[in-house]
């Protein structure tokens, strides 16, 4: 994929992004990120979880001053007071901003510039194994659908050839379609 550079479309730093691929080239370490959160339960489906720094580019990063706090909860037909999303629907934000990142950026590098953006995404969701009824179907979705609209200043042809390639790279997409080994490991 060629980068276009010297501009800001989208509101992307495109010499930036430049500068940033090729020092991965040079130093692949760069490129190994490390992400944490951390959770409290608060009350009933209720639960808070911080984020704040994260080890990526070689360090620690310390850009942020304070943490972002996300709120999770269940509406009230699942018990709860609705004080947050509940953790399905944050699954379906975090594809969607990860797409929306994925989108912009590579259209930036390719100097298509991008007027609207938007996602409707719908997951199915079968309670029955969450609640111990069965295990004969699966605790998480079944399937996902994504439909999205955009306006860019490209062909349509250009733009089915850049989503190709933003799902084939979105780490969140990716996430989501193959298993992840996750370690659970009680502490205290």
């Amino acid at each position: 994929m060629s980068m276009n550079t010297g501009t800001h479309p989208n509101g992307v730093d495109v010499d930036r992004l430049v500068q940033t691929v090729g020092a991965i080239k040079e130093n692949s370490d760069l490129a190994k990120f490390s992400f944490r959160a951390s959770a409290s339960w608060i009350q009933g489906g209720h639960s808070r979880t911080t984020i704040k720094g994260f080890f990526g580019a070689g360090q620690e990063d310390t850009s942020r001053a304070e943490p972002f706090i996300v709120e999770g909860d269940e509406p009230p037909v699942l018990l709860g007071k609705n004080a947050g999303p509940n953790a399905v629907e944050s699954v379906l934000q975090a594809l969607a901003s990860c797409l929306t990142v994925g989108f912009v950026y590579n259209a930036a590098a390719q100097g298509i510039g991008v007027k609207s953006l938007e996602f409707d995404l719908e997951g199915e969701l079968d309670l029955q194994a969450f609640l111990g009824i069965t295990e004969d179907v699966r605790p998480g979705y079944s399937e996902i659908r994504i439909k999205y609209r955009t306006e860019c200043d490209a062909p349509a042809e250009k733009v089915d050839q850049l989503w190709s390639h933003v799902e084939k790279t979105s780490p969140v997409l990716d996430i989501v379609r193959n298993p992840v080994p996750v370690v659970i490991k009680r502490v205290g």
